[in-house]
């Protein structure tokens, strides 16, 4: 299992072995076990976070095709060198850190795409005082997470650290897995209504989510799914993204994330997509590369949802990606009501 992600805008030092492991579970949203995390340096200098990969540490007969199947990944981006952080494992007295061949393995790996490592770290978990250890001659005992500069951005950012990569990815189950199928056989025979408002209903449920009105009921839910099923109605609700961290953007998120675990397949791809638009851009790459595969997973081949996975696997900055909510137009303004915060980008 792999995670990729941005830094998001938060000030990563990749100076400082200890603060960098310590940032770890604010990058990738989760804190990490038994884990290797990748993290490219963005070029020009080489002085800031670009893409950040997670993955499972791999058996040893599995070490050589992990770190083959890493590489290619961080060599899409533009980075001038990779650091490796080890997090799991225990080590022995006198000994080198644990996963020493697999580092050698990635430090291999990388270089085939002409990226060194600069800086191979260990550490058995990321907590306060945890011990920690480069593949050299360097340690000591990592600071709390939870009062590092990262970890404040993070928390004025607004996000939410778990403790387990299951634990975020539960977020998306369904709430109710018999409205879902209820709402599927709706769907199947749905005819469109008469006098049926696309817009109308996206607004209404905004207006609900403000409310805090809770889940849609059936009739509700099957409305949405069919004003999100018109590409032009979908393509303006990308506007609700912005300006990323406003109101506007968190009550969007929220019905989009309400919507993934009340719509079946394939209905669920369009919030999804939504979702993971919106999550990119204020800089949860993690989540929002879990809201996609949640979107493919429910119609292979979503147009949006595969753009927006494959420049979130390159590492793209999420502003970057602005372009997407600013071409959406005038009519995405129209869509949150006159009440709502008009979305500028920049």
């Amino acid at each position: 299992m792999t995670t990729a992600t941005t830094a998001g805008g938060l000030p990563v030092d990749l100076r400082d072995p200890a603060l960098l492991l310590a940032a770890l579970p604010y990058l990738i949203g989760f804190r990490p076990a038994k884990s290797v995390v990748l993290l490219g340096h963005r070029a020009p200098d080489g002085d800031r976070v670009g893409l950040v990969l997670r993955a499972d540490i791999p058996r040893r007969e599995d070490r050589t095709r992990q770190a083959r199947a890493l590489a290619p990944r961080l060599a899409a981006g533009r980075h001038t060198g990779v650091t490796v952080a080890i997090v799991g494992g225990r080590r022995r007295s006198g000994s080198p850190p644990p996963h020493a061949g697999f580092v050698e393995h990635l430090t291999t790996a990388l270089g085939e795409y002409g990226l060194p490592v600069l800086h191979a770290l260990w550490t058995p978990g990321v907590t306060a005082n945890a011990p920690w250890a480069c593949y050299r001659d360097c340690g000591g005992r990592l600071p709390d997470p939870r009062a590092t500069v990262v970890a404040a951005a993070a928390t004025e950012a607004g996000r939410v650290v778990f403790d387990s990569r299951a634990e975020l990815a539960a977020l998306l189950d369904p709430r109710c897995p018999e409205a879902v199928t209820r709402r599927s056989d709706l769907l199947n025979r749905l005819s469109e209504p008469a006098g049926f408002d696309p817009a109308s209903e996206i607004r209404a449920a905004f207006d609900r989510e403000r409310r805090g009105e809770g889940p849609p009921s059936d009739e509700q839910a099957v409305l949405l799914a069919a004003a999100l099923s018109i590409p032009a109605i979908r393509d303006a609700c990308l506007s609700t993204a912005v300006p990323v961290h406003s109101t506007t953007a968190r009550e969007a998120e929220r019905l989009w994330l309400t919507l993934v675990r009340e719509l079946p397949a394939p209905e669920r791809a369009q919030p999804a997509a939504l979702l993971g638009y919106s999550a990119y851009l204020r800089g949860d790459g993690t989540f929002a590369g879990m809201a996609l595969e949640n979107a493919l997973d429910a119609a292979p081949g979503h147009v949006l949802a595969d753009l927006l996975l494959q420049v979130l696997d390159r590492g793209m900055p999420p502003e970057d990606l602005l372009g997407l909510a600013t071409c959406a137009g005038p009519a995405g303004f129209e869509l949150i009501g006159p009440d709502v915060e008009p979305s500028h980008a920049g």
